[in-house]
Protein backbone atom coordinates (compact mmCIF):
# COMPACT_ATOMS: atom_id res chain seq x y z
CA UNK A 1 0.00 0.00 0.00
CA UNK A 2 3.20 2.38 0.99
CA UNK A 3 4.20 2.07 -2.40
CA UNK A 4 1.12 2.61 -4.22
CA UNK A 5 0.81 5.83 -2.53
CA UNK A 6 4.45 6.50 -3.53
CA UNK A 7 3.88 6.23 -7.07
CA UNK A 8 0.69 8.05 -7.42
CA UNK A 9 2.66 10.63 -5.71
CA UNK A 10 5.38 10.56 -8.02
CA UNK A 11 3.19 10.16 -10.97
CA UNK A 12 0.89 13.19 -9.89
CA UNK A 13 3.97 15.71 -9.62
CA UNK A 14 5.55 14.35 -12.86
CA UNK A 15 2.18 15.46 -14.22
CA UNK A 16 1.82 18.21 -13.12
CA UNK A 17 5.54 19.33 -14.05
CA UNK A 18 4.58 18.14 -17.45
CA UNK A 19 1.92 21.07 -17.63
CA UNK A 20 4.18 23.63 -16.42
CA UNK A 21 3.50 24.10 -12.99
CA UNK A 22 6.23 24.67 -9.94
CA UNK A 23 6.75 21.91 -7.02
CA UNK A 24 7.99 23.14 -4.00
CA UNK A 25 8.89 20.53 -1.17
CA UNK A 26 7.51 21.96 1.51
CA UNK A 27 4.25 22.42 0.19
CA UNK A 28 4.00 18.87 -1.32
CA UNK A 29 5.29 17.24 1.65
CA UNK A 30 1.85 18.67 3.82
CA UNK A 31 -0.07 17.79 0.98
CA UNK A 32 0.99 14.29 1.47
CA UNK A 33 1.28 13.54 4.68
CA UNK A 34 4.85 12.90 4.47
CA UNK A 35 8.43 14.69 5.34
CA UNK A 36 10.90 16.39 2.05
CA UNK A 37 12.56 13.90 2.12
CA UNK A 38 10.67 11.36 0.48
CA UNK A 39 9.23 14.24 -2.01
CA UNK A 40 13.38 14.99 -3.08
CA UNK A 41 13.27 11.03 -3.62
CA UNK A 42 10.35 11.21 -5.82
CA UNK A 43 12.01 14.01 -8.05
CA UNK A 44 15.14 12.35 -7.76
CA UNK A 45 13.07 9.04 -9.76
CA UNK A 46 11.32 11.78 -11.97
CA UNK A 47 15.36 12.55 -12.67
CA UNK A 48 16.15 9.01 -13.15
CA UNK A 49 13.44 8.52 -15.69
CA UNK A 50 14.01 11.51 -18.04
CA UNK A 51 18.04 10.95 -17.86
CA UNK A 52 17.27 7.75 -19.06
CA UNK A 53 14.96 8.71 -22.27
CA UNK A 54 17.81 11.59 -22.99
CA UNK A 55 19.78 8.84 -23.37
CA UNK A 56 17.39 6.44 -25.57
CA UNK A 57 15.02 8.51 -27.02
CA UNK A 58 16.75 12.52 -27.04
CA UNK A 59 14.93 13.94 -24.84
CA UNK A 60 16.35 17.08 -23.43
CA UNK A 61 13.68 17.57 -20.11
CA UNK A 62 14.89 18.31 -16.52
CA UNK A 63 14.26 19.25 -13.62
CA UNK A 64 15.80 22.02 -11.82
CA UNK A 65 15.23 24.57 -9.08
CA UNK A 66 13.49 27.82 -9.95
CA UNK A 67 14.57 30.22 -7.34
CA UNK A 68 11.85 32.99 -8.99
CA UNK A 69 8.50 30.48 -8.27
CA UNK A 70 10.33 28.73 -5.21
CA UNK A 71 10.08 25.31 -6.56
CA UNK A 72 11.69 22.51 -8.60
CA UNK A 73 10.16 23.30 -12.80
CA UNK A 74 10.81 21.21 -16.03
CA UNK A 75 12.62 22.64 -18.93
CA UNK A 76 13.36 21.39 -22.13
CA UNK A 77 11.17 19.76 -24.60
CA UNK A 78 10.45 15.91 -25.24
CA UNK A 79 11.84 14.66 -28.56
CA UNK A 80 9.00 13.88 -31.31
CA UNK A 81 7.10 16.74 -30.37
CA UNK A 82 6.48 20.28 -31.69
CA UNK A 83 7.68 23.63 -30.67
CA UNK A 84 4.85 26.50 -30.07
CA UNK A 85 5.93 28.17 -32.73
CA UNK A 86 6.09 25.24 -35.03
CA UNK A 87 2.35 24.07 -34.75
CA UNK A 88 1.54 27.69 -34.66
CA UNK A 89 3.35 27.69 -38.23
CA UNK A 90 1.99 24.55 -39.06
CA UNK A 91 -1.24 25.36 -38.32
CA UNK A 92 -1.90 28.38 -39.53
CA UNK A 93 -0.74 26.68 -43.14
CA UNK A 94 -3.11 24.37 -42.73
CA UNK A 95 -6.01 26.82 -42.24
CA UNK A 96 -4.85 29.77 -44.88
CA UNK A 97 -5.05 25.98 -47.70
CA UNK A 98 -9.01 25.69 -46.70
CA UNK A 99 -7.92 22.17 -48.19
CA UNK A 100 -10.77 20.51 -45.59
CA UNK A 101 -13.80 20.80 -44.74
CA UNK A 102 -15.00 22.37 -41.27
CA UNK A 103 -15.35 19.49 -39.23
CA UNK A 104 -11.73 17.87 -41.08
CA UNK A 105 -9.85 20.83 -40.11
CA UNK A 106 -11.26 21.13 -36.47
CA UNK A 107 -10.46 17.24 -35.77
CA UNK A 108 -7.26 18.07 -37.99
CA UNK A 109 -6.10 20.92 -35.15
CA UNK A 110 -7.20 19.23 -32.15
CA UNK A 111 -5.02 16.21 -32.76
CA UNK A 112 -2.23 17.76 -33.90
CA UNK A 113 -2.26 20.13 -30.26
CA UNK A 114 -3.04 17.19 -28.47
CA UNK A 115 -0.40 14.90 -29.87
CA UNK A 116 2.00 17.01 -30.72
CA UNK A 117 1.82 19.82 -28.51
CA UNK A 118 3.61 19.70 -25.03
CA UNK A 119 0.97 19.59 -22.16
CA UNK A 120 2.23 22.61 -20.88
CA UNK A 121 1.60 24.48 -23.88
CA UNK A 122 -1.61 22.95 -25.27
CA UNK A 123 -4.27 25.86 -23.70
CA UNK A 124 -1.55 28.36 -25.11
CA UNK A 125 -1.55 27.07 -28.61
CA UNK A 126 -5.32 26.11 -28.95
CA UNK A 127 -5.79 29.48 -27.82
CA UNK A 128 -4.07 31.17 -30.60
CA UNK A 129 -5.58 28.73 -32.98
CA UNK A 130 -9.70 29.14 -31.82
CA UNK A 131 -10.26 32.51 -33.61
CA UNK A 132 -9.46 31.22 -36.97
CA UNK A 133 -11.19 27.64 -36.35
CA UNK A 134 -14.49 29.87 -35.52
CA UNK A 135 -14.22 32.11 -38.57
CA UNK A 136 -12.64 29.37 -41.10
CA UNK A 137 -14.54 28.89 -43.99
CA UNK A 138 -14.84 26.08 -46.05
CA UNK A 139 -14.46 25.16 -49.74
CA UNK A 140 -17.86 25.56 -51.58
CA UNK A 141 -17.91 21.25 -52.52
CA UNK A 142 -17.95 20.62 -48.79
CA UNK A 143 -16.55 17.12 -49.74
CA UNK A 144 -14.83 15.23 -47.00
CA UNK A 145 -11.66 13.85 -48.52
CA UNK A 146 -9.51 12.20 -45.70
CA UNK A 147 -10.39 8.91 -46.56
CA UNK A 148 -10.44 9.17 -50.43
CA UNK A 149 -6.93 10.89 -50.27
CA UNK A 150 -5.43 7.57 -48.19
CA UNK A 151 -7.37 5.23 -50.76
CA UNK A 152 -6.22 6.82 -53.80
CA UNK A 153 -2.71 7.10 -52.54
CA UNK A 154 -2.83 3.33 -51.96
CA UNK A 155 -4.13 3.08 -55.41
CA UNK A 156 -1.01 4.80 -57.23
CA UNK A 157 1.38 3.03 -54.37
CA UNK A 158 0.26 -0.14 -55.90
CA UNK A 159 0.09 0.82 -59.36
CA UNK A 160 -3.93 -0.24 -59.33
CA UNK A 161 -5.71 0.53 -62.46
CA UNK A 162 -9.08 2.00 -61.84
CA UNK A 163 -12.61 3.10 -63.13
CA UNK A 164 -14.04 6.69 -61.90
CA UNK A 165 -16.76 8.54 -62.98
CA UNK A 166 -16.06 12.53 -62.54
CA UNK A 167 -17.68 15.32 -62.74
CA UNK A 168 -16.46 18.16 -64.62
CA UNK A 169 -16.34 21.68 -64.58
CA UNK A 170 -19.11 22.87 -62.71
CA UNK A 171 -20.52 24.94 -65.61
CA UNK A 172 -20.72 21.73 -67.62
CA UNK A 173 -22.25 19.51 -65.17
CA UNK A 174 -21.20 16.79 -66.73
CA UNK A 175 -20.24 13.25 -65.41
CA UNK A 176 -17.96 11.17 -67.52
CA UNK A 177 -16.41 7.47 -67.00
CA UNK A 178 -12.68 7.18 -66.97
CA UNK A 179 -10.13 4.32 -66.81
CA UNK A 180 -7.28 5.65 -65.71
CA UNK A 181 -3.30 4.40 -64.39
CA UNK A 182 -3.19 6.61 -61.22
CA UNK A 183 0.40 8.03 -60.82
CA UNK A 184 0.82 10.99 -57.99
CA UNK A 185 -0.96 13.38 -55.60
CA UNK A 186 -0.34 16.90 -55.64
CA UNK A 187 -2.14 19.68 -53.62
CA UNK A 188 -2.72 23.25 -54.83
CA UNK A 189 -4.29 26.25 -55.05
CA UNK A 190 -7.09 24.77 -52.35
CA UNK A 191 -7.57 21.39 -53.95
CA UNK A 192 -6.17 18.00 -54.09
CA UNK A 193 -5.52 16.43 -57.21
CA UNK A 194 -5.14 13.20 -58.50
CA UNK A 195 -2.77 12.72 -61.48
CA UNK A 196 -3.38 9.90 -63.68
CA UNK A 197 -2.51 8.62 -67.31
CA UNK A 198 -6.26 8.07 -69.18
CA UNK A 199 -6.18 4.95 -70.95
CA UNK A 200 -8.03 2.93 -73.55
CA UNK A 201 -8.25 -0.78 -74.70
CA UNK A 202 -6.73 -1.23 -78.18
CA UNK A 203 -7.22 -4.28 -80.17
CA UNK A 204 -5.43 -6.96 -78.81
CA UNK A 205 -7.93 -5.54 -75.48
CA UNK A 206 -5.11 -4.23 -73.48
CA UNK A 207 -5.12 -0.99 -71.63
CA UNK A 208 -2.75 1.62 -73.66
CA UNK A 209 -2.23 5.63 -72.70
CA UNK A 210 -3.94 7.80 -74.73
CA UNK A 211 -1.52 10.97 -74.03
CA UNK A 212 1.68 11.17 -73.29
CA UNK A 213 1.59 13.45 -69.71
CA UNK A 214 -0.64 12.88 -67.24
CA UNK A 215 -4.01 14.35 -66.82
CA UNK A 216 -4.97 16.07 -63.53
CA UNK A 217 -7.92 15.21 -61.88
CA UNK A 218 -9.91 17.26 -58.53
CA UNK A 219 -10.13 15.06 -56.10
CA UNK A 220 -13.47 16.75 -54.64
CA UNK A 221 -14.82 15.58 -58.35
CA UNK A 222 -14.05 12.11 -58.40
CA UNK A 223 -17.27 10.89 -57.69
CA UNK A 224 -17.06 7.13 -57.44
CA UNK A 225 -13.71 5.40 -57.76
CA UNK A 226 -13.44 1.03 -58.64
CA UNK A 227 -10.65 -1.26 -58.74
CA UNK A 228 -10.65 -3.12 -61.72
CA UNK A 229 -8.07 -5.76 -60.51
CA UNK A 230 -5.04 -5.27 -62.96
CA UNK A 231 -1.96 -3.46 -62.18
CA UNK A 232 -0.42 -1.74 -64.64
CA UNK A 233 3.72 -0.86 -65.34
CA UNK A 234 5.73 2.12 -65.51
CA UNK A 235 9.47 2.16 -65.66
CA UNK A 236 11.58 3.20 -63.28
CA UNK A 237 13.41 5.95 -66.05
CA UNK A 238 9.59 7.28 -67.08
CA UNK A 239 7.89 7.09 -63.50
CA UNK A 240 5.87 10.24 -62.01
CA UNK A 241 7.39 12.47 -59.86
CA UNK A 242 5.24 15.11 -58.37
CA UNK A 243 7.72 17.39 -56.73
CA UNK A 244 9.33 17.36 -60.83
CA UNK A 245 5.52 17.75 -62.06
CA UNK A 246 4.67 20.68 -59.62
CA UNK A 247 7.86 22.46 -60.58
CA UNK A 248 6.30 23.12 -63.83
CA UNK A 249 2.95 23.28 -63.60
CA UNK A 250 0.66 26.38 -62.95
CA UNK A 251 -2.96 26.36 -61.37
CA UNK A 252 -2.97 22.50 -62.67
CA UNK A 253 -3.42 23.07 -66.51
CA UNK A 254 -1.76 20.07 -67.60
CA UNK A 255 -0.30 19.49 -70.65
CA UNK A 256 3.09 18.76 -73.35
CA UNK A 257 6.23 20.25 -71.30
CA UNK A 258 7.22 24.13 -72.69
CA UNK A 259 10.36 25.74 -72.97
CA UNK A 260 9.39 29.12 -72.00
CA UNK A 261 11.03 32.19 -72.25
CA UNK A 262 9.67 35.86 -71.36
CA UNK A 263 11.41 38.85 -70.23
CA UNK A 264 10.31 40.90 -66.71
CA UNK A 265 10.11 44.33 -66.20
CA UNK A 266 9.04 44.37 -62.52
CA UNK A 267 11.10 44.60 -59.41
CA UNK A 268 11.03 41.34 -57.83
CA UNK A 269 12.90 38.63 -59.48
CA UNK A 270 12.53 36.72 -55.98
CA UNK A 271 8.87 36.20 -56.30
CA UNK A 272 9.01 34.98 -59.72
CA UNK A 273 11.80 32.25 -58.87
CA UNK A 274 9.66 31.23 -55.88
CA UNK A 275 6.45 30.81 -58.15
CA UNK A 276 8.58 29.01 -60.97
CA UNK A 277 11.06 26.60 -59.62
CA UNK A 278 12.35 25.56 -62.99
CA UNK A 279 13.02 29.75 -63.65
CA UNK A 280 16.25 31.05 -64.18
CA UNK A 281 17.59 34.52 -65.23
CA UNK A 282 19.63 34.31 -68.32
CA UNK A 283 20.28 37.73 -69.00
CA UNK A 284 20.09 41.37 -67.36
CA UNK A 285 19.74 44.83 -68.84
CA UNK A 286 18.50 48.08 -69.01
CA UNK A 287 15.35 46.56 -70.57
CA UNK A 288 14.29 44.30 -67.67
CA UNK A 289 15.50 40.16 -67.20
CA UNK A 290 15.11 37.73 -69.40
CA UNK A 291 13.65 34.23 -67.81
CA UNK A 292 14.09 30.84 -68.92
CA UNK A 293 11.49 28.13 -67.64
CA UNK A 294 10.50 24.85 -67.86
CA UNK A 295 6.50 24.46 -67.71
CA UNK A 296 3.65 22.21 -68.75
CA UNK A 297 0.42 23.09 -70.47
CA UNK A 298 -1.05 26.66 -70.74
CA UNK A 299 -1.56 27.29 -67.16
CA UNK A 300 1.02 29.31 -66.96
CA UNK A 301 -0.27 32.18 -69.28
CA UNK A 302 -2.93 32.69 -66.26
CA UNK A 303 0.07 33.80 -63.99
CA UNK A 304 1.83 35.67 -66.72
CA UNK A 305 -1.52 37.64 -67.58
CA UNK A 306 -1.35 38.93 -63.53
CA UNK A 307 1.82 40.52 -64.11
CA UNK A 308 0.33 43.30 -66.86
CA UNK A 309 2.89 45.49 -68.19
CA UNK A 310 5.51 43.69 -66.64
CA UNK A 311 5.76 40.45 -68.92
CA UNK A 312 6.38 40.16 -72.61
CA UNK A 313 6.39 36.58 -73.55
CA UNK A 314 9.51 36.06 -75.59
CA UNK A 315 9.50 32.47 -76.87
CA UNK A 316 7.78 29.53 -77.53
CA UNK A 317 6.10 31.97 -80.65
CA UNK A 318 2.39 29.90 -80.10
CA UNK A 319 2.55 31.16 -76.40
CA UNK A 320 3.29 34.69 -77.57
CA UNK A 321 0.21 34.42 -80.29
CA UNK A 322 -1.98 33.21 -77.98
CA UNK A 323 -0.78 35.77 -75.18
CA UNK A 324 -1.56 38.77 -77.90
CA UNK A 325 -4.79 37.07 -78.48
CA UNK A 326 -6.20 36.88 -74.64
CA UNK A 327 -5.17 41.05 -74.32
CA UNK A 328 -6.73 41.99 -77.12
CA UNK A 329 -9.97 40.16 -76.75
CA UNK A 330 -9.87 40.99 -73.07
CA UNK A 331 -9.07 45.12 -74.08
CA UNK A 332 -12.34 44.56 -76.53
CA UNK A 333 -14.45 44.11 -73.21
CA UNK A 334 -13.33 47.29 -71.98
Amino acid sequence: MEKQHKNNRTLDMYVRLCEGKSINKREEAKRFGVDERSIQRDLDDIRAFLSGRAESAGDTREVVYDRAREGFVMTGSEEGLLDNDEIFAVSKILLESRAFTKKEIGTILDKLVSGCVPQKNMKLVSDLISNEKYHYVELNHKSALKNKLWVLGEKVKQCRLMEITYKKEVSSKEIVKRVIEPVGLVFSEYYFYLNAFIVEKNEEGKYVQIYDYPTVFRIDRIKSYKDLDETFKIPYMDRFEEGEFRKRVQFMFPGTLTYLQFRFTGNSIEAILDRIPTAKVVSESKKGCVIEAEVYGTGILMWLLSQGKNVEVIKPKSMREEMKKILQETLSNY
